[in-house]
């Protein structure tokens, strides 16, 4: 929760996610804090570098749990967690880490360590995951399928 709202901070974001006015402010500070702008050896070259990576990754991840986004892959998300089992999963603070059987994982803020601790403890833990986890908290794709060697 705390890179969330990390970066909702960073854009200016009060309530909900809008693509369209996250994409203007990702421009705006784009240009604002483009390396290219500051000389070498400049100060403010390594803040801007520093920057405009936090700016990027911000953006790539607010859009990755935009309502807008999540809507657009619902269909493919509910039929993973439908169908699909767990391989893996950790948790470190209030992010799980979910690995479906398809290789593709999803993160899950703040998921609270009482919650993980009965996910471990559950003699069905792809059912309770189904019931206490994959609607309940903000999620996102965070790594593709992964590659057979």
């Amino acid at each position: 929760m705390k890179r969330i709202n990390e970066y909702k901070k960073l854009f200016s974001v009060e309530k909900d996610i809008e693509l369209k006015e996250l994409k203007n402010t990702y421009r705006g500070l784009v240009k604002q804090w483009h390396p290219d702008k500051f000389l070498e050896g400049d100060a403010k070259k390594e803040e801007a570098e520093l920057k405009s990576r936090q700016i990027i990754d911000g953006y790539h991840f607010l859009v990755s749990i935009a309502p807008e986004t999540k809507a657009a892959n619902l269909e493919e998300y509910t039929k993973l967690t439908n169908e699909s089992g767990i391989l893996d999963f950790q948790h470190k603070g209030l992010l799980l880490e979910v690995t479906f059987l398809d290789g593709s994982t999803y993160e899950y803020f703040g998921v609270p360590k009482t919650i993980y601790v009965k996910l471990i403890n559950s003699p069905k833990q792809y059912r309770f995951a189904k019931r206490s986890i994959f609607n309940s908290y903000i999620y996102r794709k965070s790594k593709k399928t992964l590659q057979e060697a």
